[in-house]
């Protein structure tokens, strides 16, 4: 038995509950996020890409920012089911939260993007989200905005040219990864502090483990194993098709990773998302359609593990579930460079006013 296993173990003893084994490797939350040695941390690069991550001025109307649906003053996430974009579209899937995005090893639901900086780039020019038309678009909004020029400069030094697509990509994705929630309560139990977790978390962290749900959710993100950039893992959702959960949820009218590579392989496959925070971001699942905790894990264990839960073991699992809510750092909202010159957004347009939100 692991170290971590055996102090879970051993708080448990003395709380008196009683729990199976315990086979999960508990890990902790690191601090900061490790980043690509082609795209190295730096301050400027930071600050520059936390002001363009909340600059509406790269929408196609000039309304929607990354912040719109990843709101980093909540859960990282809108809260709805499925976002609002461009012309009151509606994507097809709930925006997955950027807290803690850094630790995956491939991005988006699907797993179509192999990193944060490639991730960076898609939403912009995508129709029914951001909006532009192509990525040179959002290279002439930023130089018609002044104040950017020194930004970039600061963040790529020595460059001759650095307002470039890669670099913005860049430095979104420098500030994603310093986007992390260390030191929840579940961090500090498995650190050592044994009075960290109620005693119905204890049990919840142990039912978490011999139902089988670390088979999915393991690693100290809880999204899997740690893997090399671009690897990705994805798992089988549902694996039990067929339960009313199916039609009430609508659990396979997406096909997951088949949509991005059209290999019957990939057909309900999914990348496995964190829960971190995950008492933070309902509604729940790919598609936004569960609309609470007790719900999600009642879905999962019957869809993934083929288990119905007792009212008892669902309230523990969201008792453990609530402990993985980490400390979030404290983000200044950036002043925006001003744009005095700038005339390439068109008005929204007046149809847009008519139609309800909601």
């Amino acid at each position: 038995m692991g170290s971590n296993a055996s102090l879970l173990l051993g708080s448990v003893l003395t709380l008196g509950v009683a729990l199976p084994s315990l086979a999960a490797d508990w890990q902790a939350l690191p601090d900061r996020a490790p980043s690509p040695a082609d795209n190295p941390t730096s301050e400027a690069k930071v600050q520059l890409g936390k002001t363009l991550f909340f600059d509406p001025r790269f929408s196609e109307h000039g309304t929607l920012s990354c912040n719109s649906c990843h709101n980093v003053m909540a859960g990282g996430d809108d809260n709805r089911p499925n976002s609002i974009g461009m012309h009151d579209a509606r994507g097809g899937r709930s925006a997955p939260t950027v807290w803690n995005a850094a630790f995956y090893s491939v991005q988006f639901w699907d797993g179509r993007a192999a990193t944060l900086e490639d991730q960076a780039k898609g939403p912009l020019v995508n129709p029914i989200e951001m909006g532009m038309g192509s990525l040179k678009d959002v290279l002439a909004r930023i130089n018609q905005i002044p104040g950017y020029q020194p930004m970039f400069e600061a963040a790529f030094p020595g460059e001759a040219s650095p307002i470039t697509a890669d670099n913005a990509a860049k430095a979104m994705a420098a500030f994603e990864r310093t986007l992390i929630t260390p030191n929840s309560a579940y961090d500090r139990y498995v650190k050592g502090d044994k009075t960290a977790l109620t005693e119905q978390q204890v049990r919840g962290m142990g039912s978490f483990d011999a139902l089988g749900c670390t088979s999915c959710h393991s690693g100290p993100n809880f999204s899997g194993p740690t893997l090399p950039i671009g690897t990705g893992f994805f798992m089988k959702f549902p694996t039990y098709p067929g339960s009313a959960y199916d039609a009430k949820y609508k659990l396979t009218e997406d096909q997951g990773r088949f949509e991005a590579t059209k290999q019957v392989a990939d057909r309900q496959m999914w990348r496995v998302p964190t829960l971190r925070n995950i008492a933070l971001t309902a509604p729940y699942l790919s598609n936004g359609q569960v609309p609470t905790l007790d719900k999600a894990v009642r879905v999962m264990a019957k869809t993934q593990l083929n288990k119905d839960l007792s009212d008892a073991q669902a309230a523990d699992l969201v008792a453990f579930l609530n402990a993985l809510t980490g400390e979030f750092p404290v983000i200044a909202m950036p002043r925006l460079p001003g744009s005095p010159n700038m005339s390439v957004i068109p008005p929204v347009d007046p149809h847009l006013k008519e139609k309800p939100h909601g």
